[in-house]
């Protein structure tokens, strides 16, 4: 089960369970569009894979299985991303 965390890991944007612009990794680092796109260049700074949409949890499940309120908020070094980015 996804943990569906609550903000983008490098600039901090809300980013609620029927976000809309949440992006994850295949390990759940999860980020905005925004950033997937500009910043991070579809590339994760941690594993290096790519990004898909973050699913939806339904309302109806958020009692049974809530999402994550933990804040996970490491800005990308952009130098050293950029650096994985040109060697690849």
């Amino acid at each position: 089960m996804l943990e569906i965390r609550p903000t983008c890991e490098h600039c901090n944007k809300s980013l609620p369970f029927d976000s809309t612009e949440a992006m994850i990794c295949t390990f759940e680092c999860t980020y905005c569009k925004d950033c997937v796109d500009s910043v991070l260049q579809q590339v994760c700074p941690n594993c290096g894979g790519h990004f898909e949409k973050r699913t939806i949890r339904p309302k109806h499940l958020l009692e049974t299985y809530p999402v994550s309120t933990s804040i996970v908020h490491k800005p990308v070094d952009l130098n050293k991303h950029q650096e994985r980015l040109t060697k690849n």
